[in-house]
């Protein structure tokens, strides 16, 4: 079992001795009042310390001792730059929308690269990221099949380099997190041909591969051959049923970047959250029994 967790090790650290020297602090009051609030008291620290161990994010696989124990610190870090404006909704790519093509793309990118970690960040006139880097792929699948332009934002407004400064910092925070990491970048979009407003530029930390991938013929190519040479990534034309190239500038991630690659790995931080949540019930029950009683008492004293 390997740990790959969302926050640095050391804050979850630090949340957990302050959890702990809160709830001991509670326990004597709780013990006064008798068996069934030390009871209570126990439900509900055991439900806060799964949820840490659930921030911790165990993950176990059938590869036992062959893996490196570094391994969760080495698999690439892919972030994807998905175009949601309006033009991605145009219906010219093999009859359908653009986006459809984007997603069909990402879930490519995915298969490529199954122990890497995943960033998902969105934007038309500004950036969102959608998903926080994460290893947990089998979650993202769900949300990137509900990708969809954004409703309202006139493709006047789009600004194809919205992402920038969020993908740069995003980098900046990777290189710290995981420093062996090689770190992807896939633009997928259509170069906001219709926009008026200014283009952002991409000054990024210097990545170690990936793509800028078009979507649809129209005067965004040019921005879009900007953009691959801002990010000093390759520019490719995405045509509608064409197999996804190899464009990451690396060995597919086979080697070192990916030393798990064909290890089946199990989340099991879904499993403790349901404990957690069982282990809550009898707390939230007793809660909202303790105010309906409470407030029965209350309207009885009040003339």
């Amino acid at each position: 079992m390997t740990f790959d967790p969302v926050l640095p090790p050391l804050v979850l650290a630090f949340a957990a001795v302050a959890l702990i020297t809160l709830r001991l602090l509670s326990l004597r009051p709780a013990g006064r009042t008798g068996r069934h609030a030390v009871l209570r008291w126990a439900l509900t620290t055991a439900a806060m310390l799964l949820v840490l161990l659930a921030a911790a994010r165990p993950v176990t696989g059938s590869a036992a001792d062959t893996a490196p124990a570094q391994a969760s610190q080495t698999g690439a870090n892919v972030y994807f730059l998905v175009d949601r404006s309006a033009d991605s909704a145009i219906t010219d790519f093999g009859g359908a929308s653009r986006m459809s093509g984007i997603r069909d793309d990402i879930e490519a990118v995915m298969d490529a690269h199954p122990s890497a970690r995943f960033a998902v960040i969105s934007f038309a006139a500004r950036p969102a990221i959608d998903w926080p880097l994460s290893a947990d792929a089998w979650s993202l699948v769900p949300v990137v099949e509900a990708l969809n332009p954004y409703p309202g934002v006139d493709s006047t407004e789009a600004n194809a380099g919205a992402a920038a400064n969020v993908l740069r910092y995003q980098l900046i925070s990777a290189g710290q997190q995981f420093p062996q990491a090689d770190n992807l970048v896939y633009y997928l979009g259509s170069g906001a041909g219709q926009s008026t407003v200014p283009q952002g530029i991409f000054d990024t930390p210097a990545v170690d591969g990936g793509a800028v991938f078009g979507y649809g013929p129209g005067p965004g190519e040019n921005t879009l051959r900007s953009i691959a040479g801002q990010l000093g990534l390759p520019y490719i034309q995405r045509t509608p049923g064409e197999a996804l190239p190899r464009a990451d500038g690396t060995s597919n991630q086979a080697g070192s970047a990916d030393p798990v690659a064909g290890q089946e790995r199990t989340e099991l931080y879904w499993v403790l959250m349901i404990l957690a949540s069982l282990l809550l019930l009898p707390e939230i029950y007793l809660t909202a029994r303790d105010l309906r009683q409470a407030r029965a008492t209350r309207t009885e004293v009040l003339p």
